[in-house]
């Protein structure tokens, strides 16, 4: 049978993986596809850097600078978009849609934002949308969801989804150091880009969660109502205490099945350190779902890099070749869920969110001082799960205070919050991070 053609677009890390991967194991890549996957143009903005990667594995590819080519190629059959971000990624894939063609991509950012009006328009032309390489680089998250838990009702999911951040955090543990110094060392080695905003302040990740949250319940992708916290206000002191306590804290994606609607939140989390999530160190991403039937099952592996990711992106190019002939209507539906079923069940506002929380206190050494805390929680509904009192050294006049608490809505929380901030014996900002047990 004739070889399927691709055009790949963008050929930076993953790109080039993804034609490494493909040359050297093509002939598993045949047996399992049932015929051969074949790039047969690259668009490229350095046309030398692509042949001289080209001439590594002994290919010889046409590059072009103009990916509008590419996408407008007759015999291209799948369209493989690399390049990321909004534009022109987006016009290109819409491009390649209206021509017929099959899309496989890697960004997580447009389908997060865009991926209503991309699978619409897909369905409408009856071409697949593949993407398992846009969350957890070579873990495969999505079709996990999507095939293998389908015969459950999914009731959460939590993932350490961006090994930057959870780089940094290992890192400060680890070594007792500060985000800042740490941060810089992740820039040095590579793991952290030289501008990290979207790594350190968690939308990578809440990209990462909408997707894998609209799949598990069958909702559309809603990136906008998604509640995103990350890790550059973090202290030291913070990942120490929670260490005494038995926790350890992780920038954590969460989406949780509720009565009157959806969690979607990105955060840092405490999580006690006997769960296996919780042990998971450096760059390595994992997922925790669990469903009514399996109950929890844990994903774990390299969320980046070139041929980790390059591995689900030819994995997607395996599953769309055996699909290139499958009835439209019968194929895997982009979000698990036929379009009928798709619901719209509300994403909660953070406010009606219920988790448990760990509270810092700095306060004047005096009696009665807990006390009027504790009191404060009661009055609120809030119970205490354990408390920490940090011995004050001589001659020191306040001390810490830290309080774990039951699981509570988080506006009651607030609320709390507001009173006890307001006392006189309480002397800085209250830092408080959210605790998820994940039993």
């Amino acid at each position: 049978m004739q070889s399927i053609k691709v055009g790949l677009i963008g050929f930076g890390t993953v790109g080039s993986g993804t034609l490494h991967v493909l040359q050297r194991n093509q002939a598993e890549i045949r047996g399992r596809a049932g015929r051969g996957i074949e790039i047969a143009m690259i668009a490229a903005r350095n046309a030398e850097r692509a042949k001289t990667i080209q001439a590594q594995v002994g290919a010889s590819i046409p590059v072009t600078a103009d990916a509008n080519e590419l996408v407008n190629r007759a015999d291209i059959d799948i369209v493989v978009e690399l390049i990321g971000g909004m534009e022109p990624a987006k016009s290109l894939v819409l491009q390649a849609i209206a021509n017929g063609k099959h899309v496989v991509t890697a960004n997580k950012a447009l389908l997060a934002v865009h991926g209503t009006e991309i699978f619409e328009a897909a369905r409408a032309k009856g071409v697949v949308v593949a993407y398992e390489a846009a969350v957890a680089g070579g873990i495969p998250i999505i079709k996990a969801l999507r095939e293998g838990l389908a015969a459950n009702r999914i009731q959460w999911l939590a993932g350490i989804i961006n090994g930057t951040t959870n780089f940094i955090l290992s890192e400060m543990r680890g070594k007792g150091l500060d985000f800042g110094t740490v941060l810089a060392e992740a820039q040095r080695l590579g793991y952290a880009e030289a501008d990290p905003t979207f790594d350190i302040e968690g939308v990578d990740a809440a990209h990462k969660l909408t997707l894998m949250s609209a799949i598990a319940f069958g909702v559309p992708v809603q990136f906008d109502k998604a509640h995103i916290e990350g890790i550059s206000k973090l202290q030291a002191a913070d990942i120490k205490y929670a260490e005494q306590l038995g926790y350890r804290i992780k920038l954590l994606g969460v989406t949780r099945r509720r009565e009157n609607g959806i969690e979607l939140r990105v955060h840092p989390t405490l999580i006690p350190s006997t769960r296996l999530i919780a042990n998971v160190e450096g760059a390595m991403n994992a997922v925790v779902v669990n469903g009514d039937a399996v109950g929890s099952t844990l994903f774990y592996g390299k969320g980046a890099g070139s041929e980790p990711t390059a591995s689900a992106v030819v994995a997607d190019l395996v599953d769309v070749t055996r699909l290139a002939t499958a009835d439209p209507d019968h194929r895997v539906p982009y979000l698990a869920f036929q379009p009928d079923a798709i619901t719209n069940t509300p994403v909660l506002p953070i406010g009606d969110v219920q988790t448990a929380f760990y509270l810092r206190l700095v306060v004047a050494d005096q009696a009665g001082v807990l006390a009027r805390i504790t009191t404060i929680l009661a009055e609120h509904d809030i119970s205490i799960d354990a408390v920490l009192q940090r011995e004050s050294a001589e001659g020191e006049r306040q001390t810490d205070v830290i309080i774990l608490t039951h699981d509570t809505v988080e506006g009651r929380m607030t609320e709390a919050l507001a009173k006890m901030q307001a006392l006189a014996t309480v002397l800085a900002p209250i830092v408080k991070l959210r605790k998820e047990e994940l039993a």
